[in-house]
């Protein structure tokens, strides 16, 4: 009789381990902003996900509004930056921090800080013979459209007409994505603006 008890009651612990087990699977999808309903795709053909954005970026240079400016320089260039008389100068060593609105189209928001779509993160001019850029950033959506971020770090070659960068992670409706970003840089006005074309192409995601 003690034996079936014992045996009785470590089915029952088995049950009750198990059914804990398949919670913590539950709840970590939930966190993750995954469904029991959404698989997971790898492409390397055709884009699981696309779609095209515009960043904005605008300099603080103290003639500017503060209110109106989406980036910052936290350093300023070294002395390597004019190491190459031909060129006149460049920004070597300088580290932009930006905040930056994204749109689907060309125009700025009517509102700079309420967009839906951010690009927050740095730059860095890593070059003494041009201007050369490094990105380091996450695009953050918080719409009912899409919530969660897309992380993307690469070298942007700023003579190139167009340069890829990799899209290395993100999380909620972008959880584990993996792609390429093609930028292309679509207007300048001197070193305070500047608009990149942003072509996301996704071959790692969740659908």
């Amino acid at each position: 009789v003690q034996g079936r008890t014992a045996t009785r009651s470590m089915a029952s612990l088995t049950i009750v381990f198990a059914a804990i087990f398949l919670l913590s699977l539950t709840s970590a999808s939930v966190v993750h902003g995954r469904s029991s309903r959404r698989r997971f795709v790898r492409s390397y053909d055709e884009p699981c996900m696309e779609m095209r954005l515009y960043l904005h970026d605008i300099l603080y240079d103290y003639s500017n509004s503060t209110s109106n400016s989406t980036s910052a320089a936290a350093t300023k260039p070294t002395a390597l930056a004019t190491a190459v008389p031909s060129t006149g100068g460049t920004f070597f060593g300088q580290v932009v921090v930006f905040n930056d609105p994204m749109t689907e189209g060309r125009a700025l928001p009517p509102s700079l800080e309420e967009t839906a779509v951010r690009a927050q993160g740095v730059y860095l001019y890593n070059s003494k013979e041009a201007f050369n850029a490094w990105f380091a950033f996450s695009i953050v959506f918080n719409s009912t459209g899409r919530r969660g971020t897309l992380n993307l770090m690469g070298a942007d070659i700023i003579a190139e007409k167009t340069r890829d960068i990799s899209v290395v992670g993100g999380t909620g409706d972008f959880f584990m994505s993996r792609g390429v970003a093609t930028l292309r840089t679509d207007a300048f006005e001197g070193f305070t603006y500047f608009r990149l074309q942003m072509d996301i192409k996704l071959y790692e995601c969740y659908v």
